[in-house]
């Protein structure tokens, strides 16, 4: 089984102090196994990366809020996530992941405990796409809830399932830019068909979020750049942006969330916009409490 790298333990300091509300709205919790065991059919085995950890870098980054996303290495098994949760003082909220056997009162325990959004994953490397009639009807059972749901895709999955993500009529968010490689281009017919769903459907969100995932080079990964800002561009009012830590599975240079923070300062470098990015955008889709500008 895929051991995982460990996440760079020395994060610089930002170059910029972050606006209040300030939120990550994709890290994740791993363990600590010998509390939440990992998931017995996971694809990767990750390194410890508890709540303690990403409490202290968020305060180090000087980022307020997060959303904690489930990640398949716990599988179904939702507890490291509701306990950080729970343990944050109103910090975080989360996104789970969910096989559709859960009962409403299941569904409703979690919302209790923060849960905003379920997620699926379509990549290869994580087992490929969900049964389709089961995601929809999870989307059917979440969407009384209020919640959204995220898609962790391959690039090439935007065209394979576009007729698919055509039908969802809740909130979506697509995860890491839509994973499409920058050594393709700005012109590749995946990321042009995530401009046009950004530009025409507006259930869709997007994360511009995972430049190491999509860089053909190393740290500090400045080729996503123009990636990341034709997303902002596209759909001002619809884009998130997340650390991704502790970044299971990096191919690349393991990134710095320092240095992640002061790319994401080059790709968005209007005030206003960052706002909306990092403060504004967040509040509106995940509920948390408006910040007084």
């Amino acid at each position: 089984m895929k051991s995982c790298k460990s996440p760079d333990p020395n994060p610089i300091k930002p170059r910029e102090i972050l606006p209040p509300g300030a939120c990550d709205a994709h890290c994740h919790v791993f363990g600590p196994g010998s509390i939440f065991p990992y998931g017995p059919n996971r694809k990767y085995t990750p390194e410890d990366a508890p709540f303690e950890k990403l409490m202290a870098l968020h305060d180090w980054l000087g980022i307020s809020r997060a959303v904690i996303v489930q990640a398949s290495c716990h599988g179904t098994d939702n507890r490291a996530m509701l306990d950080a949760i729970a343990r944050s003082e109103g910090r975080y909220l989360g996104v789970a992941m969910v096989n559709g056997d859960e009962s409403d009162a299941e569904l409703e325990r979690l919302h209790t405990g923060g849960v905003r959004g379920v997620r699926f994953n379509f990549v290869q490397h994580l087992g490929g796409a969900p049964d389709l009639p089961r995601f929809f009807s999870v989307l059917h059972r979440v969407k009384d809830l209020g919640w959204h749901v995220v898609l962790h895709l391959d690039a090439q999955d935007i065209v394979t399932y576009s007729d698919v993500i055509s039908k969802i009529d809740i909130p979506f968010i697509i995860d890491h830019m839509g994973r499409a490689k920058t050594a393709s281009g700005l012109e590749q017919k995946p990321f042009q068909q995530l401009l046009h769903l950004m530009r025409d459907n507006p259930f869709a969100w997007v994360k511009v979020s995972g430049s190491e995932r999509i860089s053909a080079g190393v740290r500090p990964f400045n080729d996503a750049i123009p990636f990341a800002r034709a997303l902002i561009e596209t759909a001002p009012d619809r884009v998130l942006w997340g650390t991704d830590w502790p970044h299971p599975n990096i191919s690349n240079d393991m990134p710095n969330d320092g240095e992640l923070v002061n790319l994401m300062l080059d790709f968005c470098e209007d005030e206003h916009m960052r706002r909306k990015l990092l403060v504004e955008n967040p509040v509106r889709l995940y509920g948390f409490a408006p910040v007084e500008a």
